[in-house]
């Protein structure tokens, strides 16, 4: 069986030109991550998961939670998706329309953990230089982790860049231990 994200892909796609297309990339973001947010709650994948549910039904299911917020494009949409019994997949499409926003945006999110809080004018300079190396904007998510003792990891998708003093210590006594 194909990965999810390898069958949201195409939806995602689809929905994101059409989006770029009527300048609505944004709006279609908020309301993409909605529904996704729904569609991952344990509660509603076990409704999506329910046979005896028509998927038209499902569908619904979804016009019922969002009310008023929700626009007629992504009605469309979530029954195109029920009609294919893809509403499940959601989550997933969400996420792969956040990942297109950010190729069109030229942005990045980056998680960083340092071993103390970091000043506003810290988190400026990183989120500067991270830019300037990267050619995209970067949006930090900081954390602490005392357990780092000094320096940074920042992590974004696969990169990670580990500066940390625990980071340090791990690869002296991995050369030390061979």
């Amino acid at each position: 069986m194909a990965e999810p994200i390898t069958l949201a892909r195409p939806y995602a796609k689809a929905v994101f030109e059409a989006a770029k297309e009527h300048d609505a990339v944004d709006s279609w973001d908020q309301a993409l991550a909605f529904v996704g947010l729904l569609a991952a709650n344990k509660a509603v994948k076990n409704i999506l998961a329910n046979p005896g549910l028509s998927e038209q039904r499902k569908a619904e299911l979804f016009f019922e939670t969002a009310e008023e917020q929700m626009p007629e494009a992504l009605r469309n949409f979530l029954l195109i998706l029920a009609e294919n019994k893809r509403l499940a997949l959601l989550p997933e499409i969400s996420t792969m329309f956040a990942f297109y926003r950010a190729e069109l945006e030229r942005t990045v999110n980056m998680n960083v953990s340092t071993a103390y809080e970091m000043t506003p004018e810290e988190q400026q300079h990183l989120a500067e230089a991270l830019s300037r190396k990267l050619e995209r904007k970067v949006i930090l998510e900081t954390a602490v982790d005392r357990s780092l003792i000094g320096g940074v990891v920042v992590n974004s998708g696969d990169m990670v860049i580990d500066a940390s003093i625990r980071g340090k210590l791990a690869k002296m006594a991995k050369a030390l231990g061979s």
